[in-house]
């Protein structure tokens, strides 16, 4: 059967994060990709300003990357990572840990961000009880912030839809305030001036009121980039590290974003000098093309486990079917190696300016209230059509897609781009130019 609309059936697929309804009712397919570029099914090529989802950081099918896993899948399709190994899940660790910050050397395996997190907490909680101070039960999240979308990472993360339908989560959690503060900040080009203060909070307020000898960790992302591009101001993550230090709490980057160039570094870590006790990571591990994540974890923490359990026991209860799965193990070591031998993060660094120029040449346009940036990342953030929050921007997504054939995100009434790495200045000036055209005729 032909691959037209006509002839396809949407009914059965329940979409994630989709409104199904209105999506079935004008499909938007995506068929094919190569590079910076999806193809649709009416024949239409769309310039890719989001990397996919966050993800396609080296570009779609990018050639060393497929060519390993099709070599893969004809070597060995699976293997169980449970009392039994292979040679990639290792090479993978080992690519991984190559760039990752110093003393962050162990890895653990999973299948998503969301699986990352949730398995960053566990590690959490377990390494306190394993060293004997199992009254460290307290996890302290941030408000706006998206951990994925199991129960662990709902619980800390900090959107309300994403945990208002499915009861109570994990107990114990508390979160600080998010750092965006339009009043003071509002245009800044790179990181703001203004409220790094708000890291005081951690120690002056919610650990006056749990008792820091009752909480394990703190996780925060770099940048908070599904809620419209949160940027933490100057010293602001020193601060709460410097805190966390202060009273024996682990710190946690979730970086399933800013991981893998997105900064113009292999990780935020590395961009903002502060190196957390674990980093959870996934889309651009394997730039997408098979689903991986993982957790990069403090050497002493690791050891921590392997010195509380008994020789030839289980250290830690946890895991996954597919953890370091053959295929995605393939992908990661091909996807770092691309990274690294085509030089993809000096890459983003150096268009990361011209990035930031296109994106506040849109200051000024209708309904345009903020524009925040750094690296291949921005949001826009617009005035929302009173009594219909998020249909401006739904508005604007729908007609970038129909009438520029370009891909935008939009989350609320904000504009998201985190285009792939490779992205060129003519590219850039498509993009902006045809989000531009769009805003002006709103």
């Amino acid at each position: 059967m032909p691959d037209t609309p006509q002839a396809r059936d949407t009914s059965h697929f329940w979409m994630p994060f989709t409104a199904n309804r209105q999506f079935k009712s004008n499909p938007r397919m995506l068929v094919s990709a190569s590079g910076m570029y999806y193809y649709t099914d009416d024949g239409r090529q769309i310039l890719d300003g989001t990397a996919g989802l966050w993800c396609v950081n080296a570009g779609h099918c990018h050639p060393k990357i497929t060519e390993a896993i099709r070599r893969q899948a004809g070597e060995l399709d699976y293997a169980p990572a449970f009392q039994m190994g292979h040679p990639q899940a290792f090479e993978a660790a080992s690519a991984l840990a190559s760039i990752a910050p110093a003393g962050l050397n162990r890895v653990f395996f999973c299948n998503d961000g969301s699986e990352a997190v949730d398995t960053a907490l566990k590690i959490a909680l377990a390494y306190h009880r394993v060293r004997g101070d199992g009254l460290r039960h307290r996890l302290i999240g941030r408000e706006r912030a998206y951990h994925g979308v199991g129960f662990g990472g709902i619980s800390v993360g900090g959107i309300a839809g994403n945990r208002k339908h499915f009861g109570s989560a994990l107990a114990a959690v508390d979160h600080l305030r998010h750092p965006l503060d339009m009043a003071r900040n509002a245009f800044t080009r790179g990181l703001p001036q203004q409220g790094a203060e708000l890291a005081d909070e951690l120690d002056t307020r919610l650990l006056s009121l749990h008792d820091p000898s009752t909480v394990a960790a703190v996780i925060v992302e770099p940048i908070q980039g599904s809620t419209g591009v949160i940027l933490p101001p100057v010293g602001y993550l020193q601060k709460l590290r410097t805190i966390c230090d202060n009273y024996g709490i682990l710190l946690i980057f979730d970086e399933v974003i800013t991981g893998f160039g997105r900064l113009g570094t292999a990780f935020g870590a590395d961009y903002f000098g502060v190196v957390p006790d674990m980093i959870t990571c996934a889309k651009g591990l394997t730039n997408a093309a098979v689903p991986m994540g993982a957790v990069l974890v403090r050497q002493d923490i690791h050891d921590a486990f392997m010195d509380a359990a008994p020789e030839n026991a289980i250290e830690f209860f946890h895991g996954y079917t597919y953890t370091a799965h053959p295929l995605a193990a393939a992908a990661a070591i091909a996807a770092i190696d691309v990274y690294t031998s085509e030089g993809l993060f000096t890459q983003a660094a150096t268009m990361a300016p011209l990035f930031e120029e296109a994106a506040h040449s849109l200051k000024g346009l209708p309904y345009v209230k903020d524009i925040r940036n750094l690296g291949l990342v921005c949001g826009i953030e617009l005035e929302s059509i009173p009594g219909k929050p998020t249909t401006r921007a739904f508005d604007i997504f729908l007609k970038c897609f129909w009438e520029k054939n370009i891909l935008i995100r939009t989350t609320g009434d904000i504009i998201a781009l985190s285009p792939p790495l490779i992205i060129n200045r003519a590219q850039i000036e498509q993009l902006f130019e045809g989000l531009g055209d769009v805003l002006r005729n709103i």
